[in-house]
Parts: C-alpha cells; sequence; structure tokens
C-alpha cells in the first residue's frame, strides 16, 4: 500500500469510529484544542516563520506572503474559530422531516456525515484549524494536503491539534495531514476515490482548475474571488469611498477583497479623482477604461483581461457603466461568482442587483470583506463555494452533512 493510499485507509477507518462521537464530547475536544493552539503559540510562530522566509526569498507577493503569516493574534483567532465551532448547535443527525405515508409508512430524512473529505489548499495555514473544526463537529474524518510554503506551519498545527484529539480519547487519524507536497502526491490524492467522498480545492485559479480536471472525486468549487462593488448614480460617496477603501484595501491576498470597480457615468467626474485620492494613500494601481482616464490623471489602461482577473495585490480594475442594467451585465459577464456589492440610495437598483446578480453573495451598502463563515456566524468556514450544486457561498456545518431517508413500517410490503 502506497503512502497516499495507506493515509486514505487510516482516514476511512477513523470516520467509521467518529460516527460513534456525541456532541459532548466534540465540544470537548475542540475547546481543549482551541487551548492548545493558544498555549503552543509560540511553536507555532517559530514553525511559521520558516514558510514566511522562504516565500520573501522567492520574491512571493505582498498579498500571498499576508495569507500566510501567523502570529498571536491570528493564533488566537483560530482558537476562537474553534470554539465558536463548540458552542455552534450540532446538525449532525437532525431530522429534517417526517411524513407517514397512505400506507402507514413513516418516511423521515435526516442529516448525517458526509464520510471523509479531502481538502488541497494553498497558503494560509488558519485553514488547517477551520477545515478540522467543522468537518469534526460534523463528524467528517478531514485528509489536509497544504502547498509547500505552509508545510512547516501545517505540520505544526497539525501536531498540536492531533495531541488534543488523542489527549481526549478520540483517534487522531479523524486528522491527517499530506506531508509530501509533490503534484504526483497531489494527483494520486485526486484520485482516491476509494476513501475519499469530497474534494475541496481552496486556492488560486490553477489549483482549483486542477483538482476540477483531475479528481476522480467529486469536487465542490471554491475561492477564486473577483468582486467587483458598483458605486450607482445615487450612492453616498463618502460610504462608497470608506467600503471601497475596506475591501480593497484591508487585506490584499483573500478572496472576498475587491478586485474590480463599477461607476456610474453620471457621476465618474466627480467621484473618480475622489476615489484615486484614497487608493494613493494606500499605494493602490488603478487600471481603467478610456472614459474614466478621461477625468483623472494617473491612471492606468485597463485591458480586456484586467477586468475578470483576481489580483490578490495593490491593484483594482475600473469600468464605466450607465445604469444597473449595464453594471449587471458587466458583473456576471467577468464575475468568478464569489461576491459583488452596489452602493445606492434607490431602492429599486438595490433589489435588482439583488436579484440578477448571479453571485454567491450579493450586498447593498456593505463590504464584500464580510463573506466570509466567521461573519456570517458560522465559527469557520471550509470555503466559499461558487458553484451551485451541493453548496454555495461560505461552507459551515449543514455544507458539511449529506441526508439519508430513514422509514418506519409494521411489516409493509409493496404490492
Amino acid at each position: 500500500m502506497g503512502y497516499i493510499e495507506e493515509i486514505g485507509a487510516r482516514s476511512k477507518a477513523a470516520a467509521a469510529d467518529l460516527m460513534k462521537v456525541k456532541t459532548l464530547k466534540k465540544n470537548e475536544v475542540l475547546n481543549f484544542a482551541a487551548d492548545m493552539l493558544v498555549e503552543n503559540a509560540a511553536k507555532l510562530i517559530e514553525a511559521n516563520e520558516k514558510d514566511v522566509i522562504a516565500a520573501k526569498e522567492k520574491n512571493v507577493s505582498e498579498g500571498l506572503v499576508d495569507r500566510l503569516v501567523l502570529n498571536e493574534k491570528r493564533i488566537e483567532q483560530m482558537a476562537v474559530g474553534l470554539r465558536q465551532v463548540a458552542e455552534l448547535k450540532d446538525v449532525t443527525g437532525e431530522v429534517l422531516s417526517m411524513e407517514t405515508r397512505p400506507n402507514g409508512l413513516v418516511v423521515g430524512k435526516k442529516r448525517v456525515p458526509i464520510g471523509v473529505i479531502g481538502i488541497i489548499y494553498e497558503s494560509r495555514p488558519n485553514v488547517t484549524a477551520d477545515a478540522f473544526a467543522l468537518c469534526f463537529k460534523t463528524n467528517n474524518a478531514v485528509i489536509l494536503r497544504g502547498g509547500s510554503d505552509a508545510i512547516n506551519s501545517n505540520k505544526a498545527i497539525v501536531e498540536v491539534l492531533r495531541e488534543a484529539i488523542s489527549a481526549k480519547g478520540v483517534d487522531p487519524d479523524v486528522l491527517l495531514l499530506v506531508e509530501k507536497t509533490d503534484k504526483e502526491t497531489a494527483a494520486q490524492m485526486m484520485k482516491l476515490n476509494k476513501y475519499i467522498d469530497v474534494l475541496i480545492p481552496r486556492g488560486g485559479g490553477g489549483l482549483i482548475n486542477a483538482v476540477i480536471n483531475n479528481s476522480t472525486i467529486p469536487v465542490i468549487q471554491t475561492g477564486q474571488g473577483n468582486c467587483h462593488i458598483y458605486v450607482e448614480k445615487t450612492a453616498d460617496p463618502e460610504m462608497a469611498l470608506k467600503i471601497i477603501e475596506n475591501a480593497k484595501t484591508q487585506r490584499l491576498g483573500v478572496c472576498n477583497a475587491c478586485e474590480s470597480l463599477v461607476i456610474d457615468r453620471e457621476i465618474l467626474k466627480d467621484f473618480v479623482p475622489a476615489l484615486k485620492a484614497v487608493l494613493d494613500g494606500h499605494k493602490v494601481e488603478i487600471r481603467a477604461d478610456e472614459e474614466a482616464r478621461a477625468v483623472c490623471e494617473g491612471l492606468t489602461p485597463a485591458t480586456e483581461e484586467d477586468f475578470g482577473k483576481e489580483y490578490l495585490d495593490r491593484i483594482i480594475s475600473l469600468k464605466t457603466v450607465s445604469g444597473v442594467d449595464e453594471a449587471i451585465d458587466h458583473i456576471n459577464r467577468y464575475s468568478t461568482h464569489h461576491s459583488e456589492a452596489i452602493i445606492t440610495k434607490d431602492y429599486e437598483s438595490a433589489m435588482k442587483f439583488h436579484e440578477l446578480v448571479d453571485s454567491a453573495a450579493v450586498y447593498v451598502n456593505a463590504s464584500t470583506r464580510f463573506t466570509d463563515g466567521f461573519e456570517f456566524g458560522f465559527g469557520a468556514e471550509i470555503g466559499i463555494s461558487t458553484q451551485k450544486l451541493h453548496a454555495r457561498g461560505p461552507m459551515g456545518l449543514a455544507e458539511l452533512t449529506t441526508t439519508k431517508y430513514i422509514i418506519f413500517g409494521n411489516g409493509q410490503t409493496r404490492p
């Protein structure tokens, strides 16, 4: 049995045992694991520094380095996420319906674990803790395969979490890390449908497409975010500038950061210079169409490629439109269907935007940065699904379950 198949077999066996673990024990493990992360913060930061140094030596972009960094605050946030998941209602085993048929059969439907979940992801070591928490709470075993850029961080986090799991009498193989980071091992994992029930990629377009195109396991597509903010002609300019500044500059390397702006032609002349002044303060380059460049000096010409790009950098695109219908058409054409926002005082425009923009999260007068499991009250998230089947948007506990029918009879046979 090869390396990756052995991991699959161990995870499958652990998943069967995990089915027997009840809510109180799961919550006890999660809270203890949270304490252990905080207690071992120095150890985690020391391991993480090796990854950060290596990334900087490779001239990795500022946004991607930011994704990678662990500090005491981020480790505390990881711990808070675990504690919040512990506090959430346990959805596993929840009976969703129960109906008596004319023949007397009672047909019910309830939530059950998916089984073994595989996650292939890049950079962000906090995903390691989030994925464990959500999978464990839903009685799913998880196999994690992070990238080489975060291998030291991931090893340290998984070591602490497995120690916490084992200390509370649960099989630590409910959480396994693929420590080989070569492409061949990842390719083998994508074919492990004998053991893995669903595969979730988290990262850039290259990783996501590789998993979609090569996996024999069902895939839930997550992550890539060309998120738009449309400033409609009735928008409060100060509100719009504040929201754009937050959505673009609070964190560059996250999938819910704003990458594309759409500005109504009627306010272009006054709004764009003010926008440039705000973004200049953060050294953000604006790649704009010809109309916007005509009303404001210092903007870079935008190409067709710019309107559909997830930069994860100090760059943003700008497109001029006439009205909400043209804005919606532009967004639906170039969006990755993650998160979009309209800034407006007009109710009809807001409702039309909500109705017709085809994305997982659609905002009125708020930053796209809120598309996050923590912010939505899920405690953490396994990822942001940008597809339409099984799950869409931030994936919390319910999205990590499937259903089965439970039928009660008293001797019925089918005529």
